[in-house]
């Protein structure tokens, strides 16, 4: 079934994601914790901390299923009380300021009356924007979704930096990427093709973030960067408690907390009244968190 070969992928992946992110940071690795969910299926939680470049990082692999409430079958605007689930989760917190925070997942749900779709994405979270190295990921995103359909960039971008937005703060959560729910089959693009599509977005995390690592984990920073990476990580925070679905649907559906929650850092701040210094880099980064900046051609 169809569904048999979309969950034998995210586990895959989520084998080859952490294998990949141990030889990258060369000093931890990870742990594994399976769990089971009361309505059927289960998953596998692994961790990473105290590493050389990351503090902390989840890679979470769940398939699920079970039965929804009328009031969160309405809620998650799901067509049938009756769902399966499956996806991987990522999030990874690294020691540095100068390392971005980085968020992917892959994931798939299926009703019970057969309805059916994918949704996912792709983000990074600078603690100090780096216009080059943003310019370069949206790059990379860009060449994922052209690889598929010639919408899919645009369409996905848009949506990433709508919905990667704390709207309370007026600010985005860093530099946006790709963000895409409920991809269904249509008369033009069929499942299979959905499918290859998602598969090429998961696979990139690995090349994209390495990088990343490897670029920066070996700038110099001091007391100042730390402080502000705690204020940042803050902020980060808040978007996952307020405003993320996979939060919000995991804690609706009774999932298991330590995973939904592994997402967050291991630490944060909340400054009372925090105002960055005219002209800082810190004032210098907030003027780059928001809507609609073309990053492929900033700067050009």
């Amino acid at each position: 079934m169809f569904r048999e070969k979309v969950e034998a992928f995210m586990r895959q992946f989520q084998a080859d994601l952490c294998q990949a992110l141990e030889t990258c940071d060369g000093g931890a690795v990870f742990s594994a914790d399976a769990w089971e969910h009361e309505g059927g299926g289960g998953g596998v939680s692994r961790v990473i901390e105290h590493g050389n470049v990351l503090e902390k990082g989840g890679v979470n692999f769940s398939a699920v299923s079970g039965e929804l409430s009328p009031q969160f079958l309405k809620a998650l605007q799901m067509p049938d009380p009756n769902y399966f689930a499956t996806g991987v989760s990522v999030v990874m917190h690294p020691h540095s300021p100068m390392v971005p925070i980085s968020h992917m997942n892959v994931r798939y749900f299926e009703a019970g009356n057969g309805q059916a779709w994918f949704g996912g994405g792709i983000d990074m979270t600078p603690i100090y924007v780096d216009e080059r190295q943003a310019r370069e990921f949206h790059e990379q995103m860009k060449a994922v979704c052209d690889k598929h359909h010639p919408s899919y960039y645009p369409e996905f971008k848009k949506w990433a930096d709508d919905y990667f937005y704390n709207e309370h703060r007026d600010e985005t959560r860093g530099v946006g990427g790709i963000f895409f729910d409920r991809l269904m089959a249509t008369g033009e693009i069929s499942m299979e093709e959905r499918f290859a599509f998602v598969r090429d977005v998961a696979y990139a995390f690995i090349p994209f973030y390495t990088s990343i690592i490897n670029q920066n984990r070996d700038l110099p920073y001091g007391e100042r960067e730390k402080q502000w990476q705690l204020i940042r990580r803050g902020r980060y925070v808040e978007f996952n408690l307020v405003y993320d679905r996979g939060t919000k649907f995991g804690l609706l559906t009774k999932g298991r907390i330590e995973s939904i929650l592994m997402s967050l850092p291991t630490h944060a701040s909340w400054v009372y009244n925090f105002k960055a210094e005219p002209g800082s880099p810190e004032e210098q980064t907030l003027n780059l968190l928001k809507k609609d900046i073309d990053w492929i051609n900033a700067g050009k």
